[in-house]
């Protein structure tokens, strides 16, 4: 069943279905395919809905949001004639988002995450809603969601409103770069704006789908971000003379943690064939950013891999309200839409995300110390430079920043609704702060990065052969002075190096993949 106004695909077809890994999900939300839902599917959409209209014709049972009120207001009883106002006036009311506008990426996957829900056949949608939505998709008419203002229950009802109102032809839009009407946008899909029939407004904005979207797209993230730690701390181990030892397999073989198993591998690689590796140890025993790395490293590594398995049992899952169950003849009322198994989850990532950055400080702090044979701000005319001591300030403000930003805020529940809904998850504000986390970790880890690499050129031979060939790519691009420079742009270049090639240089494309 197509859309009326489907074109050729310009990409290729995604069909959505259960069972999509998570980098399907990657490439949803990079816009890279387009989506369709195969026949199976708007079958189930088809029979679901058929079963709400005889339901409800001459029915007089009151099901919550399908004949009766929202929250505080669900024993408000609405007459049939009022059921598609009652829908509109969901949608509308609940557009009451602010803060900055969504990413692309975080829109697109709420878009595909919408109709791949919807389609499980719970939902009692028209097919005309879910033919809509994957024209938006398709045809890359992203709708303006702001990202603040849902508490994580019922679901993340102000940023759905506002990803649905360019259904209904208001709200807006961004399309080839342009910010467009909801009118503008259906004008150019030929499409006129949808009249809601009973259910759809709620089933459209009770979900889970802007947390998940945008714990996905930190998710993507944080998996690069784990091989840049592992890099650093390789490179950084090298120039400081530090001992392989605390990498013995012996270690991880008495305490199997796989997260720490898999550093140790990491770290052992990078620095296989190296001629640093040979030099004398300046110390019986290393600090702990050194000696702890796979400890620390590995934890982390596990609560994101924990994070990813979360992520794909919230993308195969319907989290709407009530559930419309054609199979067993039900409309059953419960708390699906609660975020809380997310909101937990990315709590427990943005304290993976603070302690990557804060070893990774230390680190930096060690390499600047004038120690190990290294001098001070690894500086060559020592007082006439600073060297590399200021770049290390703002790793330490950054570390700070996320340590205030990895306070918990699933624990911080505010009741809403006249206390209908007296306890929520927060889930939207624990996914929001994820990419501000990953922007510092990135900045911290590039200012490690940069000071191992300076301190490398005050060592007599090469790191391995793997850190090697990372290196030729990244001096190919940033070219780092031997005296005093302007580190900002510099550093900027890191960070983009990072996160542009993660991907590269022949490690798996994540390691502790979900």
């Amino acid at each position: 069943m197509n859309s009326k106004t489907s074109v050729p695909p310009r990409r290729p077809v995604l069909s959505l279905c259960p069972g999509l890994e998570l980098r399907d999900w990657f490439r949803v939300g990079a816009g890279l395919v387009d989506l369709a839902l195969d026949k199976e599917r708007w079958g189930l959409i088809v029979e679901n809905r058929s079963y709400l209209d005889q339901a409800l014709n001459g029915n007089d049972q009151a099901w919550y949001g399908i004949n009766t009120g929202f929250g505080a207001l669900c024993n408000t009883r609405i007459p049939p004639q009022e059921l598609e106002s009652l829908q509109r006036n969901l949608v509308l009311s609940h557009a009451c988002g602010c803060g900055p506008s969504a990413e692309p990426e975080i829109v697109r996957l709420m878009l595909g995450l919408k109709v791949h829900s919807l389609a499980f056949g719970y939902s009692g949608i028209c097919t005309e809603t879910v033919e809509s939505l994957l024209d938006f998709y398709n045809h890359d008419l992203l709708p303006v969601v702001p990202t603040r203002g849902s508490l994580g229950a019922s679901g993340d009802l102000a940023p759905l409103a506002h990803l649905v109102l360019p259904l209904l032809g208001l709200g807006e839009c961004t399309h080839q770069g342009q910010t467009i009407s909801g009118a503008e946008a259906l004008a150019i899909l030929g499409r006129k704006p949808l009249i809601l029939k009973s259910k759809e407004g709620l089933a459209l904005l009770n979900g889970t789908q802007y947390m998940l979207a945008t714990g996905i797209a930190a998710y993507r993230r944080a998996r690069s971000a784990r091989l840049w730690a592992d890099r650093c701390a390789a490179l950084s181990s090298e120039v400081y003379l530090a001992s392989q030892q605390p990498l013995d397999p012996l270690f991880q073989q008495v305490r199997p943690h796989a997260g720490a198993v898999q550093t140790s591998q990491n770290l052992l690689e990078l620095m296989q064939g190296s001629a640093l590796a040979l030099l004398p140890r300046p110390s019986v025993q290393d600090p702990y950013a050194f000696r702890c790395i796979p400890q620390v490293h590995g934890t982390s590594a596990e609560v994101i891999a924990s994070l990813g398995r979360v992520l794909e049992i919230e993308v195969d899952s319907v989290t709407d309200n009530p559930l419309v169950d054609h199979r067993s003849g039900r409309v059953l009322s419960g708390g699906n839409f609660h975020g809380q198994v997310l909101s937990m989850a990315m709590d427990h990532a943005a304290l993976a995300l603070a302690e990557w950055g804060s070893i990774s400080e230390r680190r930096t702090y060690q390499l600047i110390s004038g120690t190990r044979g290294l001098p001070p701000f690894l500086s060559r005319q020592s007082g006439l430079e600073s060297g590399l001591m200021i770049p290390q300030y703002t790793a330490a403000a950054l570390v700070s920043h996320n340590k205030q930003l990895a306070t918990p805020c699933v624990v911080d529940s505010i009741p809403s609704s006249n206390g209908q809904e007296d306890h929520v998850s927060m889930g939207a504000n624990a996914a929001n702060r994820l990419a501000t986390m990953l922007d510092n970790l990135f900045q911290i880890l590039a200012v490690e990065w940069l000071t191992a690499n300076r301190a490398l050129s005050f060592r007599q031979g090469e790191p391995g052969l793997k850190l090697r060939q990372i290196l030729d790519s990244y001096q190919g691009i940033v070219r780092i002075p031997e005296g005093d420079a302007y580190w900002a742009p510099f550093l900027s270049q890191t960070k983009l190096f990072m996160e542009n090639s993660s991907g590269l240089f022949g490690e798996p494309e994540a390691s502790m993949q979900s």
